[in-house]
Formats: structure tokens, sequence, C-alpha cells
């Protein structure tokens, strides 16, 4: 897999001899490879100085999402969440990620009811009680990203929509459960989906969590329909979102056709999502934003 010779500066930054420090892990995927299992390229393994960079970004992402629990509620405008988000997010020395994301209109995605993700903030949309939230925090610190997401039930709300709430953070931790060091990425899809279909949700296909840390977006795509036993490596050094969308109804959906961003269900049936940011360690996982 590497040409280096062992006694060479390893390929990681590291400062290391290669053979005291990744040439085990390079045989390692070197094997598993052999085995045809897809392995991930050396650009998608974080170094610790870029995984302590992503915790400062990951900070300052999860102190925005606090802040928008302390003060979400009825009556208020998703607009008014995105400029806490906004604010909140610069005040702390950060950079609202989906801000200008290819084309993407403002600092934060607020998905409501039916609205599965990329709901994009709005001075119309006012939450009203009963309502179920979605709040999509992805944050720039020092050119390092987070990505991270939380549910919110506004005041009170129908019994079977609290419990898709639940199911929901539920399936990001059955997933959880499945990252292991040299495991495959399909066992934490199947772990998803078991759990979602279990209680009788289904889970959106088409949209999936994804690699982040150097950019907003890396490689691995992550799927939550996956089987066990399939996708790629996860070899420690890995960062990836585990974030699926569990619908109330049939895994249908549709994007709107006039803002080009927003997901809705097709059967207008309630979806929520979690999203956490993991990285995957030589003995098992560290959460890094959520």
């Amino acid at each position: 897999m590497s040409e280096l010779g062992r006694n060479d500066a390893c390929w990681c930054g590291s400062g290391k001899k290669y053979k005291k420090c990744h040439a085990d892990f390079d045989e390692k995927l070197s094997a598993l490879k052999a085995e045809g299992h897809v392995i991930p390229p050396h650009k998608l393994i974080k170094t610790p100085e870029q995984i302590e960079g992503i915790r400062r970004s990951a900070k300052v992402n999860i102190a925005v999402l606090d802040y928008v629990a302390e003060h979400i509620r009825a009556g208020i405008s998703t607009a008014e969440i995105d400029r806490w988000v906004y604010e909140e997010t610069l005040r702390l020395g950060g950079v609202p990620a989906p801000l200008g994301f290819e084309g993407f209109p403002k600092s934060v995605c607020t998905s409501v009811n039916n609205q599965v993700c990329h709901g994009i903030p709005s001075e119309e949309l006012i939450l009203q009680d009963g309502d179920i939230i979605n709040v999509d925090v992805s944050t720039i610190v020092d050119g390092y990203y987070s990505d991270s997401s939380r549910m919110f039930c506004i005041g009170k709300v129908l019994p079977e929509w609290e419990k898709l709430v639940r199911v929901a953070k539920e399936c990001v931790e059955k997933g959880l459960e499945q990252v292991k060091p040299f495991g495959l990425l399909g066992d934490v899809g199947q772990a998803v989906n078991d759990h979602a279909k279990a209680n009788g949700y289904s889970v959106v296909r088409e949209i999936g969590g994804h690699g982040v840390g150097l950019e907003f977006h890396e490689d691995p795509w992550v799927s939550y329909t996956s089987k066990a036993g399939t996708g790629m490596v996860m070899a420690p050094g890995m960062m990836f979102t585990i974030e699926p969308m569990v619908n109330m109804g049939a895994p249908d959906i549709f994007q709107d056709s006039d803002n080009g961003w927003t997901i809705y269900t097709d059967d207008e049936l309630p979806s929520a999502q979690w999203e956490i940011q993991v990285l995957v360690t030589d003995d098992g996982y560290e959460v890094i934003a959520y």
C-alpha cells in the first residue's frame, strides 16, 4: 500500500519513523483490501494536530446548539434561530459553515415537522406548540469543520411525535455502538435501520452522513440503509457524521422546487433527525460534536 521504507518519516506528518507510526496500520488495511474490502485513503485519516483543531471547532458548535436549546420556544420564527446561530458563532470565534455554501442563504438549517432536512430559516415560519424541529449547526474555526444537530419538541407534542424524536436519537446511539476500529460502515447503517424498522419507522435512503473535519463534506458517504459486512473500513483517524433521517411514514422524499434546498416527506408525515460527529479511535470512538 505504501512505498515508504520502514525508517522513512511517516506519511502522517508526525515526524516519527514509519515503522514506529503507521506501518502496522497500513499492513492491516492492505490485508483487509486483499479480502475485498474498501479501505480509506490516507487523506481521510486525521492527524493529532488536525483532530485537536476539529475539537476546537466542535466546542463552538456545541456551545451554539446549547444556546439554541436555552432559548427556543413557541412563538419565535426560524429566522430568529438563524440570527442566534450567526451571532453566537461569530462571538465565539467561528464562522457558520452553511452560509453561502453552494448558495445556501442562511447560517443554519431549521427543519420543522415534515421537513426532512435543509430547511431554510424564514420570518414567516413561526414555531407553534406541538411542532418538532431539527436545528443543524455546522461550524468553521481556524479552517476546521464541525457538524451536529439536535431535535427540539416545542411545547406539548403529540405522544407519537415525541416517540419519533426519541427513537431517532436511539437510532444514532445504535449506530454509534457499531463504530469500531477496522469495522465496516455497513454495520452502522444496518443497526440504524433495524432499530427504526423495529419501531415501525423508515429511514431516508438518498441522504446520509459524510466525512467532515478538513472540509464541510468529505468522503465517505454514510448510508443508513446499508447492510452489515459491507461498506468502507472504519480506520482509526477517520471522522464522519451519524445522522439518519427517520420518517414516521414511508421513506420517500422530494425537494422544494422553489428554493432548491428543503427536503420534505412525500406523505407529509413528520421526520426526525439527530446528528453527531464521530472520530474512530484505536480502541473505539470519540464523539466530537453532538
